[in-house]
């Protein structure tokens, strides 16, 4: 008798837990769908680790987003910025280039992977987003990455301005700096490495 019971509270126990996880994930893949359909990310990856290539790729990073700003002005919406920024690879290439120091530069624009990302004022879900990727010499140093449109990661003011474009849910989702939010995100990140490990993405 004792241990039916045992065994039910254990099964009760299951479910709920599993009820939780599911209604979590759920919750934050529709955070990241949304999310991830109004930004587009930007990834730079340095050579190497050392303090010379890491600071190299920070004048990177500096070089593109000042090449891409003016040009992303006029875009209304992240597809019209990914149509934009596929455009200007070249230009993307030889802004980057012009200050890389003769180290090799690759540019590619396409749907890329990123995880959970905390930021002083936000924070973005993991998933798939448009990406412009930017890789230095070998790419195996440390990356930066941020959001390249709308504009999140330049100055204050572009910043608070930048937030003003995302429709309000988004706002709220991105802009929500409580423990509950990254978990459930963490949540999203932990069920997409699951379901790859499966075979299932």
């Amino acid at each position: 008798m004792s241990g039916k019971s045992t065994l039910r509270k254990w099964e009760i126990s299951l479910l709920v837990a599993l009820s939780i996880m599911l209604l979590t994930g759920s919750w934050a893949a529709s955070a990241s769908g949304r999310v991830s359909g109004q930004l587009v990310r930007l990834h730079v990856i340095a050579d190497s680790d050392e303090p010379e290539e890491q600071a190299v790729k920070l004048d990177v990073r500096d070089a593109v987003l000042a090449y891409l700003e003016p040009k992303l002005a006029s875009a209304s919406d992240s597809r019209e910025a990914g149509d934009i920024i596929a455009s200007e690879l070249d230009g993307i290439a030889a802004a980057a280039e012009g200050v890389a120091q003769g180290r090799p530069v690759s540019v590619g624009f396409g749907e890329e992977y990123y995880p959970t990302r905390v930021y002083e004022n936000f924070s973005l879900p993991a998933g798939r987003y448009q990406s412009l990727r930017v890789t230095l010499g070998e790419g195996a140093g440390h990356n930066w990455w941020c959001v390249v449109f709308p504009p999140l990661c330049l100055t204050t003011a572009g910043t608070e301005e930048a937030f003003e474009s995302l429709d309000e849910g988004t706002r709220e989702i991105i802009s929500d700096d409580g423990e509950g939010v990254v978990f459930r995100f963490r949540i999203l990140e932990l069920w997409g490495e699951l379901l790859e490990a499966l075979g299932c993405d």
